[in-house]
């Protein structure tokens, strides 16, 4: 007689059948952290801009460039003294005492791929370890409570858990919320013929079938490992409160009107509620600004509107709530774009030069660190890199960034090597 170990069955799609399948592909991407006795009461919203803004164009404009240079917008006055940003980020203006801008930022990485992962890990790419993104290392050091998951990424992942493994992953929607759809979360949300009492039957079959099998396979660490993670995946499907976190239908139309109709808007309603339902890291994506062409009217009637009235929204929630002390976040693109405008009114890849924001937790707003020279072709005196926006970022979260990660490349790594914190920014 031949006997089939458990993890054959899992292969073979013995219970592999409806719900119980969510479960196990969920708890491959969800892992219960182990307890390391450190907390921290802070989360963190990463809001990246993919393509490269034009930092010239957003929150670096040159007024004074010459024609082909400093382009169409122009500058308006802020809440900050004497600091100006781009004419159509009017709410955003109206709150700059609240955020920092980070401008000079430099590297030489004007790919969009090397671009990202460097400004997404703090770390320049190698070919011999891959880093792990922010909030891979976030649900590594602050787990989620067990029927939450640590890190969602809404839509896809930006880079991954690199060295740290893949149970520290994000849970990926696999989609953006879209205004007047049902919003489903593979994995989250159950399909129309599964309800949670049919879930919890099924996963108590699936109990069943592994105490039959358990004698098998009573040394696998990895099918050990598997359990853990189904059971976490198990308690985040059936949790109400992991499920209405996602469920934008109970918003009120007027905060879908303030975060705005529009795939990004809602994007940062749905971050929104998965902080203030005790998720640790959120990322979301707001794309489209690789604009090679036609730069001008690309962002000026969407992408600078749709930032404008999301972000704006974002922090006045999280500052009525009172949770902005508790809540670090960034914006910023992977690069910035070239300082003269090319013959289809558009701007090309450049990385010498680029702008991001950041605000909440321990920020301090109404400030700008660092600047470009009169053309906003580099950064004036040594700028800031990567490294240091990855260093201050961590530290704003709470997390040290010398921190050393054991690797499978048999020495420690540290968080982030080679960057310090920028110093004023907290």
């Amino acid at each position: 007689m031949t006997t089939l170990s458990r993890r054959q069955m899992l292969r073979s799609g013995v219970i592999r059948a409806g719900a119980l399948g969510s479960c196990l592909s969920l708890g491959q991407l969800l892992r219960t952290e182990a307890a390391t006795g450190q907390r921290s009461d802070r989360s963190a919203i990463l809001v990246f801009l993919g393509g490269g803004p034009a930092h010239q164009d957003t929150f670096d404009l040159k007024p004074q460039a010459p024609a082909d240079y400093r382009g169409q917008f122009r500058p308006v006055p802020t809440s900050a003294p004497g600091v100006e940003i781009c004419e159509h980020l009017p709410k955003l203006a109206q709150r700059a005492d609240r955020y920092s801008i980070i401008r000079g930022i430099t590297h030489s990485l004007a790919d969009h791929g090397l671009g990202t992962r460097y400004v997404m890990t703090g770390n320049l790419p190698t070919p011999v370890i891959t880093y792990p993104m922010y909030g891979c290392v976030v649900s590594k050091e602050f787990p989620a409570p067990p029927d939450l998951p640590s890190f969602v990424s809404i839509d896809r992942p930006v880079e991954g858990p690199g060295y740290l493994g893949p149970e520290y992953g994000p849970l990926s929607t696999g989609e953006k919320p879209r205004f007047g759809q049902p919003f489903r979360v593979r994995g989250i949300t159950l399909d129309d013929t599964v309800t949670i009492g049919k879930y919890r039957s099924r996963f108590s079959l699936r109990n069943d079938l592994d105490t039959a099998f358990d004698q098998y396979e009573q040394l696998d660490e990895s099918v050990r490992g598997l359990d853990r993670f189904s059971q976490q995946a198990y308690q985040i499907i059936s949790s109400r409160r992991s499920r209405e976190a996602f469920d934008l239908t109970l918003e009120t139309p007027q905060q879908v009107d303030r975060f705005g109709r529009h795939d990004f808007g809602q994007s940062m309603l749905l971050a929104t509620r998965l902080i203030e339902a005790g998720v640790r890291f959120v990322t979301v994506l707001l794309e489209g600004w690789d604009t090679h062409q036609d730069n001008f009217n690309t962002l000026g009637r969407q992408l600078l509107p749709d930032l404008d009235q999301s972000l704006a929204a974002m922090m006045d929630r999280l500052q009525e709530q009172g949770r902005m002390e508790s809540t670090a976040v960034m914006v910023t693109g992977e690069f910035g774009r070239t300082p003269k405008i090319n013959g289809n009114a558009g701007r090309d890849h450049w990385a010498r030069a680029m702008s991001s924001l950041m605000l909440g937790g321990s920020v301090r707003g109404g400030q700008v660190l660092g600047a470009t020279d009169a053309r906003a072709e580099g950064p004036l005196e040594q700028g800031f890199s990567p490294d240091d926006l990855a260093a201050s970022f961590f530290q704003n979260i709470g997390i040290d960034p010398t921190t050393e990660y054991q690797a499978s490349v048999g020495r420690p790594i540290t968080l982030v090597r080679n960057g310090q914190p920028i110093p004023g920014l907290l």
